[in-house]
């Protein structure tokens, strides 16, 4: 799996890394500034990691409510940081 340097470096190279999870995946697109491919790979996903990304996506988005249902989802509570943090932490999250 690609660690957290070669990851940040994919996105400043506009490349994505092949064999990514649909919930790295997204994180990368969010990271690339594409929120919507970002939501478009996970929105019909169920999984509770997906879920997680999608709570992070529609937090972004500035939808609490709707982030706080798949936070819910994911079995995690809305952290309080910024979304740049959150979007750090699951990224060291998920690319374990």
């Amino acid at each position: 799996m690609i660690d957290v340097i070669d990851f940040k470096r994919s996105i400043s190279d506009a490349r994505i890394p092949v064999g990514l999870p649909l919930h790295v995946q997204a994180l990368w697109h969010d990271g690339s500034g594409d929120w919507k491919t970002a939501h478009d790979l996970i929105d019909q996903l169920t999984d509770q990691r997906s879920a997680h990304i999608h709570a992070y996506l529609h937090r972004k988005e500035g939808d609490i409510w709707n982030a706080d249902y798949w936070y819910k989802r994911a079995g995690k509570a809305r952290p309080h940081v910024s979304l740049d943090e959150e979007w750090d932490l699951l990224l060291h999250e998920y690319l374990r």
